[in-house]
């Protein structure tokens, strides 16, 4: 059996690291053509390794940073992101912490219409999303926030009523005796136990709000405010011709936030889903 064990280990490790590099190789593939001269890469020498004729450097990372003001876009998708986010682990938490200790039928109904909307598609209220953002003023990255707490309060409050579950009430009890009102039972109990939840949720929600371009697509106006994967599609030239080389600069500088981030914290993404999914 320890044999056995450890030959299935073995496998499981080669399948996870060839899959692995899969996922890697786009982005390796990215990096090396962000340093190639605009122009100088076809369909056939896509793949191929920067030479002495071809390699640019950094210059195509200052031309897409300065060209198509890069860092404003970097400021506008920073602050719906930690805005959003800061929103939805807030809300999010007390919301699960609320459905999951007054255990009646209307909790459990919001429950339901919570986890439901993670199953509806967004297409399916795109269109009347962008008019309603218009009217109540919403169409700003500073009000942003406000849809995207609507679109991810599902897994968030799914995670958190998940992991509610698990924490024994007598220690809230306990906090109610020594004289808590509720909301110091939360922010002083109830709170630094969510840990490994609210950060895997953090990680989660930020992934998602950095990368979104649909969203901001339809509500912001464009031409005042663009966040990064907006800004990214605006590479074109004369006639249509994309820029290629700078866009794919301006990709690699997107994602070395959420990569340091996701590298950093990966361990509390694990370890919160995990106690999610633990009913106590």
């Amino acid at each position: 059996m320890p044999k056995q064990k450890k030959m299935w280990d073995n496998i499981l490790t080669v399948i996870m690291t060839l899959l692995s590099l899969l996922w890697i190789y786009p982005i390796v593939l990215i990096l090396l053509n962000s340093l190639k001269v605009e122009g100088s890469f076809t369909t056939s020498t896509v793949f191929k390794l920067p030479t002495a004729e071809t390699f640019a450097g950094l210059s195509n990372y200052v031309y897409g940073v300065t060209k198509m003001g890069f860092l404003s876009s970097l400021g506008y998708s920073l602050v719906i992101t930690v805005t959003s986010v800061a929103l939805i682990l807030l809300c999010c938490s007390m919301t699960g912490w609320y459905l999951t200790r007054v255990n009646n039928k209307l909790s459990k109904f919001m429950n339901l219409l919570i986890v439901f909307s993670m199953v509806v598609p967004f297409q399916m209220v795109m269109f009347t999303l962008s008019k309603t953002a218009d009217q109540l003023n919403l169409n700003t990255p500073w009000n942003i926030c406000i849809i995207y707490l609507g679109f991810g309060a599902g897994l968030a409050v799914f995670m958190f009523t998940g992991f509610m579950k698990s924490v024994p009430m007598e220690i809230e009890e306990a906090a109610m005796i020594d004289g808590c009102n509720p909301i110091q039972i939360f922010f002083k109990v109830v709170f630094p136990i969510l840990k490994p939840t609210m950060i895997s949720t953090a990680i989660l929600e930020t992934m998602w709000v950095w990368n979104d371009y649909l969203l901001p697509t339809l509500v912001l106006d464009i031409k005042k405010y663009r966040t990064i994967p907006m800004a990214i599609q605006y590479f074109r030239g004369g006639y249509g011709r994309v820029e290629l080389a700078p866009m794919m600069a301006c990709i690699i500088i997107a994602i070395i936030p959420i990569i340091i981030l996701y590298m950093t914290c990966q361990k509390y993404i694990i370890e919160g889903v995990v106690a999610g999914a633990v009913k106590g």
